[in-house]
């Protein structure tokens, strides 16, 4: 009988029943069915009210990065990661920014934009006006939604509206701005865009399609900015060549792509470790660094007057402390105990911090000594295991195959068979 993955009421299932089914269907092995169940620190139960079709759980190594100062205050940051060397390369690059005072951040209010689309208006300028002409009316509307954001300071805050060109004609897009204050606020954002939609359409006398959260928040930036001493980073030739860098990738997307991913590593694993949503994060970072119509860098680097290095960073946070995982993932809670922010502005201003401490950790393995020595030196460790290695012997293997260069899998089940024959 062929194999089909068209299940009727998977979903109704338990993940065991589901893991029934799919271990049928993949041919896994009881010991496979037994790794996906065995969750740890996030019970089978609290995972399957998590998300959909749960049948285990995926664990990542939870790191811990030190030596962060930020606004004159020391910060541990948990980092949930695969990748190696991330973790090592923050926490070496907090220690050098320390010794030029740590790192200063800023950001602006935690204001989210929802954007309502409207579509056949006979003439969308003056709708855009009649619109706007209703602010008031909306944002009442609006803050109807949610009277306990709005009696702490938040809820919506402003109405803004915009005519665009499409392939398929002119759309109004009205953008409803929210103060979301600890939260990321996708559900309020949304729930008041739900809200406000019949009345923009009653307002314009088009027809309202999407009313939806943005992931650009434009509104909800973050910056975080350093000096480096030339010395702690490794002499004058070093800073030229980080600068060179910088300028590099400011030029060029190619580049720019990997300069903001070398930031991203930092802020993502930060994400992870608190159960924000890393997609978000991630889609908004990239599309603020294209939002002058060219995707450059989101980071730069400079040369100051005595030829010390100076850095800065901006980009959208939109990160909250309530709601979604980060209040029910038993490791989040953690994270964010051991983080001990009490804002999710400050969470914002954390994480721009550790992206800039990440980008300086990269850009300076490349100026310096190459970013495969320190990269590869730990990469050489999963390729030991991955091929057999435990205990002592995986050190032994990884660092003759770093000595040898060649960091291969081919290469490290030819050392273990040779040192354990």
């Amino acid at each position: 009988m062929d194999k089909t993955s068209q299940i009727s009421g998977f979903y109704k299932l338990s993940p065991k029943e589901r893991l029934a089914l799919v271990k049928e269907f993949a041919d896994l092995s009881d010991e496979e069915c037994a790794l996906l169940q065995n969750t740890g620190s996030l019970p089978l139960e609290a995972a399957d009210r998590m998300i959909e079709n749960v049948v285990g759980a995926f664990p990542l190594p939870l790191g811990i990065g030190v030596n962060f100062l930020i606004n004159n205050r020391d910060y541990l940051i948990p980092m949930a990661i695969e990748e190696p060397s991330v973790v090592a390369a923050a926490s070496y690059a907090a220690k050098i920014v320390r010794e030029g005072g740590g790192f200063h951040t800023s950001s602006t209010p935690p204001v989210m934009i929802g954007q309502i689309q409207v579509v056949g208006i006979a003439d969308p300028e003056a709708a855009k006006q009649r619109v706007l002409a209703a602010k008031q009316e909306i944002i009442a509307k609006a803050n109807a939604q949610d009277p306990v954001l709005a009696s702490v300071g938040g809820g919506a805050k402003d109405i803004d509206a915009k005519v665009i060109c499409t392939a398929v004609g002119s759309m109004l897009i009205a953008e409803l701005q929210v103060d979301c204050r600890d939260a990321m606020g996708a559900n309020a954002v949304n729930t008041m865009a739900e809200a406000v939609a019949p009345l923009i359409e009653q307002i314009t006398g088009g027809r309202v399609y999407l009313r939806i959260i943005s992931n650009l928040a434009t509104k909800r930036l973050t910056r975080a900015w350093c000096t480096v001493p030339k010395e702690s980073v490794g002499g004058e030739e070093v800073v030229d060549g980080i600068v060179n860098a910088s300028a590099f990738a400011a030029a060029d997307p190619y580049r720019a792509a990997t300069h903001n991913k070398g930031a991203m590593n930092g802020i993502t694993a930060v994400i992870l470790a608190t159960g924000n949503d890393h997609r978000a994060i991630e889609a908004g970072a990239h599309a603020y660094a294209a939002i002058n119509g060219k995707y450059t860098s989101l980071s730069t680097w400079e040369k100051s007057e005595n030829g010390d290095l100076k850095g800065m960073i901006e980009l959208p946070m939109a990160v909250g402390l309530i709601g979604g995982a980060v209040r029910t993932h038993p490791i989040a809670k953690i994270a964010i105990k051991i983080l001990d922010v009490k804002t999710a502005n400050e969470f914002g201003e954390v994480l721009a911090a550790v992206g800039l401490a990440q980008n300086l950790g990269a850009l300076r393995a490349l100026a310096h000594e190459g970013i495969q020595r320190g990269h590869m030196a730990l990469h050489a460790r999963n390729i030991a295991v991955a091929a057999g290695a435990t205990g002592e012997l995986i050190n032994t293997v990884a660092e003759r195959m770093v000595k040898e260069r060649k960091i291969r899998m081919d290469r490290a089940k030819e050392l273990i068979k040779e040192l354990t024959s």
